[in-house]
């Protein structure tokens, strides 16, 4: 479940988002309490947290007194634009030189990622 790559509050930060990205986490939607996914995970509650209050810190969610934590109004797009942007500087270039390397053309590309989209073959 958890990997030894980077601190364990830092993945469950990243799951999180990821429900975020996927839509299993809506704006609105509340957060499960800190108590119930340190039980869930067995992990420290002040481990949860950390990763709650990174995503506080980053408008991703907020606190309600007495009430937890939800998915703030805009996370998802604010997530999306900075996902691209990561996706651009750090992943991009590599794919690109990959492509160079292997000798592709764009337009293979293309049609394999619409025949794969598609469920067919190139």
């Amino acid at each position: 479940m958890w990997n030894d790559k980077s601190p364990i509050y830092r993945q469950l930060k990243e799951r999180v988002v990821g429900m975020m990205l996927d839509g299993a986490l809506k704006p609105g939607d509340a957060l499960p309490s800190v108590r119930q996914v340190a039980a869930d995970f067995q992990l420290n509650p002040i481990t949860v947290s950390k990763a709650y209050q990174e995503l506080v810190d980053e408008t991703l969610v907020e606190k309600r007194r007495g009430l937890g934590m939800y998915v703030t109004e805009g996370a998802v797009e604010k997530l999306l634009a900075s996902e691209r942007e990561r996706f651009v500087r750090e992943e991009w270039p590599a794919m690109v030189e990959r492509i160079r390397r292997l000798g592709l053309d764009i337009e293979q590309l293309l049609r394999a990622a619409g025949a794969h989209s598609n469920g067919g073959t190139p």
